[in-house]
């Protein structure tokens, strides 16, 4: 551990927060596992968050348990549960990277301020037309699926 309480780099804790309305749908065809895959290559996934609406089906929603994901279903806004559980895991020394798959701009704060603690920042894009160029500009990594 080094003096804020972080792992070695070889135990690096990895946070997967994943914006299921943004991301799971049909044009994009996005796999959960694929998502933790890339996770994985960051460190360990000590955290895979898989966020979704009221409106979320139960089988996406055990389909994201089933894959080993706390799967977060809220009545209000998504992405504010998001930003607040990601910046909260970064700030409170939870994980040392912190991957955001989304394609929503809002997210932009969240990356920076994570950087800002000294973590590391992934963007995950669901495809071309879901990229966001303002994620992608502000990771320290980004990834196109």
């Amino acid at each position: 551990m080094d003096l804020f309480g972080r792992f070695s780099e070889g135990s690096t804790r990895v946070g997967l927060f994943v914006d299921g309305p943004n991301v799971l749908r049909d044009e994009f065809d996005v796999d959960l596992d694929d998502l933790r895959a890339v996770a994985a290559e960051e460190g360990t996934v000590a955290t895979a968050r898989l966020y979704l609406d009221e409106h979320a089906t139960p089988s996406l929603i055990q389909a994201g348990e089933a894959r080993g994901y706390d799967v977060i279903t809220t009545s209000g806004d998504v992405d504010v549960r998001l930003a607040v559980d990601g910046t909260a895991a970064v700030v409170d020394g939870t994980i040392d990277v912190l991957v955001v798959v989304s394609r929503d701009t809002d997210f932009k704060p969240v990356l920076e301020r994570a950087a800002r603690e000294g973590a590391r920042t992934v963007a995950v894009a669901p495809g071309e037309y879901g990229r966001s160029d303002a994620l992608q500009n502000t990771a320290h990594r980004s990834l196109t699926l």
